[in-house]
C-alpha cells in the first residue's frame, strides 16, 4: 500500500530540522582521514598559479571536482534550499544533487520547482535522485524516466539506505532483487547511473557487483559524517537502537578499497561521508576519489551565512587544495593520487 504523501513530507521536514539543529554526526567513529598525512615535497617545482581543477563529469566540464550533494527534497523549505544551492552551483560551475524525488512519483504538485531549479542551473550537471526501495517496487521504469525529464537531469542517483529503512517505523527494508533492478534501470536510462550510500559506506565486493551491473559512478558516502541511524533514533526517540548509531565503514576505507577496481572498470569514484574540511577533501582525492561531495556542512553554511557563505567555503577548500598540491609536488589532481599520502603509523 503506498505511503501517505503527507507522512512522507512530514518525515522529510523532520529530517531537515534534525540535520540543521541537532548533533547527528557519528559520536565515536570518524571518516578515517586523520590516519593519513601528506608527504612533504621540499623540492617542489609546481607553479601554484597554473593549477587547474577543471574536469569532465557527466559529459560536462566543471570547475572543481566537487558536488553539492543531495540531502533534502519534497517540502517547501527543501525546494527553497535546493534553488539557493543551485544558484551557488551555477556560479561555481559545479554539479548539484537534489534530494529524493520519491514524492513526485505519483504527485505533480512540486514539479514546477524542478523546472525552476534547471532554470537556475542551466549549464551544470544536475543529479536526479530516487531510493533503492522505490526501484525495487517499481516494475515499470517510465515513472523514473519522467523524474529525470522533470529536472532535465544529467545523471540519476539511486541511494542505498538499508540501515535507515530498517530503523524507520514507516521504513521499507525490502531490497530483494535490488541488483537486478539496478541492472534493468541502467539499461533503460539514456544518462549515467550513480549509486550512493547515505553514511554507512560501500564495500569493495558491493562496488564490484554494482560495476558489473554497468553503473557509471559510485559515491561511497561512508561513515564519519551524518549518521542517518542517529537521525532516525532522535526522530523517534528510539533509544533501544542506539547500538546502530555507529554502524558503517569509514569513508577513507571505502575510497581506498574501491579505488583498486579502477584497474578493471571505467567509472567515477566519488568520496563523501564526513568531508567537512579542506584537508579531508584533499585526502579523499589523494586516496583515489575523482570527485568529492558534501551535504550537511553545506546546509549549515547556507543557514548561517547564506549563499555567499557556501561559495566562500567551497572556494576556501580549493584554495587550500592548491597549497597542498604545491607542497606535495603535484601539478595535477592525477599527480596528487600517486603516493602523496602516508599512514601515520609509518611516521613514528
Amino acid at each position: 500500500m503506498p505511503e501517505d504523501k503527507n507522512l512522507i513530507l512530514k518525515r522529510k521536514k523532520e529530517h531537515l530540522e534534525l540535520c540543521k539543529t541537532d548533533e547527528v554526526s557519528f559520536k565515536n567513529k570518524t571518516n578515517g582521514f586523520e590516519n593519513y598525512d601528506f608527504i612533504h615535497c621540499a623540492i617542489t617545482e609546481v607553479d601554484i598559479n597554473n593549477i587547474d581543477f577543471s574536469t569532465s563529469f557527466l559529459n560536462k566540464i566543471i570547475s572543481y571536482p566537487f558536488i553539492i550533494s543531495c540531502m533534502t527534497g519534497g517540502t517547501n523549505e527543501s525546494e527553497n534550499i535546493n534553488l539557493r544551492l543551485a544558484s551557488v552551483a551555477s556560479e561555481l560551475n559545479i554539479p548539484i544533487g537534489i534530494g529524493s524525488q520519491r514524492h513526485s512519483i505519483n504527485n505533480s504538485s512540486n514539479n514546477h520547482s524542478f523546472q525552476e531549479l534547471r532554470k537556475k542551473a542551466k549549464n551544470i550537471p544536475i543529479l536526479g535522485n530516487i531510493g533503492a526501495s522505490q526501484i525495487v517496487k517499481i516494475k515499470e521504469f517510465n515513472k523514473i524516466l519522467k523524474l529525470i525529464d522533470l529536472v532535465e537531469a544529467d545523471g540519476m542517483v539511486v541511494h542505498l539506505n538499508p540501515l535507515q529503512e530498517l530503523l524507520q517505523p514507516e521504513g521499507e527494508p525490502y531490497f530483494k532483487g535490488l541488483l537486478k533492478s539496478i541492472y534493468n534501470l541502467k539499461h533503460r536510462l539514456q544518462i549515467p547511473l550513480i549509486i550512493k550510500e547515505v553514511g554507512s559506506g560501500i564495500s569493495f565486493d558491493s562496488a564490484k557487483k554494482l560495476l558489473e551491473c554497468g553503473v557509471d559512478a559510485i559515491d561511497v558516502a561512508g561513515a564519519g559524517g551524518t549518521s542517518w541511524a542517529g537521525v532516525e533514533i532522535l526522530r523517534n526517540n528510539n533509544k533501544k537502537e542506539l547500538q546502530f548509531w555507529e554502524w558503517g565503514m569509514p569513508t577513507s576505507y571505502c575510497i581506498r578499497n574501491i579505488n583498486f577496481l579502477k584497474k578493471d572498470f571505467n567509472f567515477s569514484l566519488i568520496g563523501s561521508g564526513g568531508i567537512n574540511n579542506a584537508f579531508d577533501n584533499a585526502k579523499a582525492l589523494a586516496l583515489g576519489a575523482d570527485l568529492t561531495a558534501s551535504a550537511r556542512i553545506i546546509l549549515q553554511a547556507l543557514n548561517e551565512s547564506g549563499t555567499s557563505g557556501v561559495i566562500n567555503l567551497i572556494k576556501d577548500w580549493h584554495n587550500t587544495l592548491k597549497k597542498i598540491m604545491f607542497l606535495t609536488g603535484s601539478n595535477t589532481l592525477q599527480d596528487l593520487r600517486h603516493d602523496k599520502l602516508i599512514r601515520k603509523e609509518e611516521l613514528y
